[in-house]
């Protein structure tokens, strides 16, 4: 995670670098503040995502073992 957050870093340093010297209302600094948000959104997405329990990890290696069987009404 921390990977994606220097890369944040990056971008919101470079966002501020071009909207300072393209003007804050550019299409440029628009476009880099829109960089930043994207990987802002995917950072989070990440931290939403549930790990997996035991059991679950179990039935990804053996989906024919018993207790990983799904029956339908």
């Amino acid at each position: 995670m921390s990977n994606i957050q220097e890369k944040i870093d990056q971008e919101r340093e470079q966002a501020r670098a071009m909207c300072s010297t393209e003007g804050a209302t550019s299409a440029e600094c628009a476009a880099a503040w829109d960089a930043v948000e994207e990987l802002q959104a995917e950072a989070a997405h990440k931290r939403e995502t549930k790990e997996k329990n035991s059991l679950e990890q179990y039935c990804d290696a053996n989906p024919d073992a018993a207790e990983c069987r799904i029956y339908d009404d």
